[in-house]
């Protein structure tokens, strides 16, 4: 399936977002349309046999039509190709603090579209600067000598300098907006109340309330511009080179540049830029920005480092073992980046929700200036002023603003700690957990393993199998031979039974259980606690080795941690036997586990779980047989500083270490973002639904209103960036 990727830049509207998705998703050419709001991108999966120039077309139509001034650029690797909604004469663009941009030939042009009635300063640290103050001060004054003269032409002479003076870049885009076809947004909404209030001869009321929207606006961009500020501060990570040593000879490259197997060096103070293995040198690494550990790690010759670490002393050579492309701080950074591209079911409804809100309300405004004048139940002049109260409450910013926010700074919150979670939908679903299946092996236990009984005289043949295997199993038998293997001829892997090979003409074969039965091979069972390794060699058995594995450490408490965070129900899927699956759960006094299973039976099982329980459940695994049942599962978690990459990829929710106890941290903090979600959604509902009804009998004023507006859509972002764990 074809996939494009676009850039919106200025794209700062859920409401006119959510537009473009709704169009784009009803054509034939497309199947799949996400905007990324935060990161303002947007990703369009094309149907088979759409054309990638005519979508290119139509995508910036569709984009423009909603957003006029947004700039669109379609990404192509590290390019991208450019349409500029205005000016084709150059131009420059600076970052204001609320993520968009301000265009400098237009100072009373916001580029962004987003309606923010404030002047926009350069910068968070600078919302509040001296053009702003500057500003408000002369257009305060006039606004106090009005008060004070109280009535008279020159009293109405200042009120209405005053309120242009807070208000003329709201007035101005009104009129622009309105010309482009955008009547429902917020610049309209407000200028038409005021200017009705100002009709109606409260002048007062109607400055009063532009100076209230203009500083809550202010205060709205600098609290958006300090969370988004927060969350970027996250992929710092991204390392800026790489020492490159070529010929003893050392060069400051790209880490792109650098290749596997490529040798470099990391000094003291440096971020490591890429994984790989030491091969000389001795150090602390500072792991917080991927574990949340506070405490540094000591390394050596022969220890796998991981890029986005920091040396702390001492100086490494590192051997790289993967691309810059593929590297741990790579799929870190694509993972937060990419976090709110999948949305909770409550940013959905937000969304959906933004699109009807609204016209709804509007609508409602022109009835009740309409219909009861009509009834003889007042004048028009007192039903007008009560319909304008409508038209200043029905802007949803503070949902469609503070919900996504909430969610992204949950999930930033998360990778503080360690913890790498890849949507809001994801954060909703760890809330709600309320069973955990295990994997074993690397997951519950260390996965190191060694051999501790050898039934017949099988150590050589299976060193030799095992040998081809980067398993930690194949690993303890070869260490227990200590001597010279032959290379093994015909190397087999058979999923879920074992392996084979060929030894003097004959067929060696190494597994479990299910291998002797499936092969039809009589053999002695095994009695001891371990993993058993049967041998079979020309169709005879010749013995079997017996493999430990011990649990890791503090894992009892981990477990324990999580029973406090409401888990109810824990249970191991494992591919071992059954004695050793007992003895493992027996001693974590988990409540069920089930032995002997191939891969597609842990993937059945969960199948079954998911249609069983109400309650959502969550898979722990770090291996890549475990790939497909963390796929299944309500929640896949995987284990990423030791699993694979298959794991990893197909996991929810990756912790970026072994240790199990990160996942209740993660919990708590998924249940603070829900918490503060459903705080935010009832709130900024409540209380603009009660301002909505206490307006129909006149006792809700328009100030009350700028505050269910401006005023609730600030205390909700403020409350979405409170700290979640």
């Amino acid at each position: 399936m074809a996939e494009m990727k676009v850039a919106l830049k200025g794209l700062t509207c859920a409401n006119c977002a959510g537009k473009i998705e709704d169009t784009l998703s009803k054509l034939s050419e497309t199947q799949e349309v996400s905007i990324n709001l935060l990161r303002q991108e947007m990703t369009v999966k094309l149907a088979p046999n759409a054309s990638a120039e005519e979508m290119q077309e139509t995508v910036e139509r569709v984009v423009h039509k909603f957003e006029p001034e947004v700039e669109v650029a379609f990404l192509q690797g590290q390019k991208a190709e450019h349409h500029h909604a205005h000016h084709e004469h150059e131009h420059h663009h600076e970052h204001c603090g609320c993520g968009c941009e301000e265009d400098d030939d237009d100072d009373d042009c916001c580029a962004c579209g987003c309606g923010c009635g404030h002047d926009h300063a350069h910068g968070d640290e600078n919302v509040f600067g001296r053009k702003f103050f500057l500003r408000f001060g002369i257009g305060l004054a006039f606004f106090l000598a009005a008060v004070f003269l109280h009535e008279g032409m020159i009293c109405t002479i200042l009120y209405i300098c005053a309120y242009l003076i807070f208000g003329y870049d709201v007035l101005l885009r009104a009129v622009k907006h309105i010309g482009q076809g955008k009547v429902f947004d917020e610049n309209f909404l407000m200028s038409f109340s005021t200017i009705g209030a100002l009709y109606l001869g409260e002048m007062a009321e109607a400055v009063f309330v532009m100076l209230f929207y203009q500083v809550g606006e202010a205060f709205q961009e600098y609290a958006v511009a300090r969370s988004r500020k927060s969350i970027t501060a996250l992929l710092d990570i991204r390392p800026d080179f790489a020492h490159l040593i070529v010929d003893d000879e050392e060069r400051k490259v790209d880490p792109s540049l650098v290749q596997v197997g490529d040798m470099i060096l990391v000094k003291a103070g440096e971020r490591i830029p890429l994984d790989g293995v030491i091969t000389e040198g001795h150090a602390m690494l500072d792991t917080a920005a991927l574990t949340g550990e506070s405490l540094p790690r000591s390394v050596g010759a022969g220890d796998q480092v991981l890029s986005g670490c920091i040396n702390m002393d001492g100086s490494l050579k590192v051997r790289v073992e993967k691309g810059f492309g593929e590297s741990t701080v790579m799929k870190i950074l694509e993972m937060v980046e990419n976090a709110s591209a999948k949305k909770s079911k409550t940013e959905k409804f937000i969304t959906r929700f933004a699109r009807v809100y609204t016209p709804i309300v509007v609508l409602l405004a022109v009835l009740v200036a309409v219909l009861p004048p009509l009834a003889g139940l007042g004048k028009f002049s007192l039903w007008f002023g009560r319909a304008l109260v409508f038209l200043v409450v029905s802007c949803p910013c503070a949902l469609v603003l503070s919900v996504p926010l909430t969610y992204f700074a949950g999930i930033g919150a998360a990778s503080k700690c360690g913890i790498l979670v890849k949507g809001g939908g994801d954060l909703d679903t760890l809330s709600r957990l309320k069973t955990v299946v295990f994997d074993k092996t690397g997951t519950l236990t260390k996965g190191r393993f060694s051999v501790t009984e050898v039934k017949g005289d099988v150590l050589k043949p299976a060193a030799i199998g095992e040998a081809m295997s980067n398993h930690p199993i194949a690993q303890a038998i070869v260490q227990a031979y200590k001597g010279e293997l032959p290379a093994a001829q015909g190397y087999q892997e058979l999923g879920g039974y074992g392996i084979s090979y060929e030894l003097d003409g004959e067929t060696v074969l190494l597994g479990n259980s299910r291998l002797m039965e499936h092969e039809k091979i009589a053999y002695e069972k095994a009695n001891g606690i371990g993993t058993v390794v049967y041998v079979a060699k020309g169709g005879k058995f010749l013995g079997y080795i017996l493999v430990a594995d011990t649990l890791k450490e503090n894992i009892a408490d981990s477990l324990a941690a999580l029973r406090k965070q409401g888990i109810r129900k824990m249970v191991m899927l494992t591919g071992d036997r059954r004695e050793t699956a007992a003895a493992v759960a027996e001693e974590l006094q988990l409540d069920e586990f089930h032995s002997e299973l191939l891969p597609e039976n842990k993937v059945e099982w969960m199948e079954k779980q998911k249609g069983a329980e109400g309650d959502k459940t969550a898979f722990v695994g770090d291996g890549i047989n475990d790939a497909p049942v963390l796929a299944a599962a309500d929640l896949g978690i995987a284990m990423g500083a030791i699993g694979s990459d298959a794991a990893i990829e197909a996991a929810d929710v990756v912790l970026m270490d072994d240790d199990i106890g990160k996942l209740a941290v993660g919990m708590k903090v998924a249940r603070s973002t829900r918490r503060i979600v459903n705080q935010n959604v009832t709130f900024a509902l409540g209380f603009k639904i009660l301002v909505l009804l206490l307006s129909i009998p006149g006792i809700a004023t328009m100030w009350m209103a700028v505050f269910a507006d401006v005023g609730v859509c600030v205390l909700a972002i403020l409350n979405a960036m409170r700290k979640k764990a």
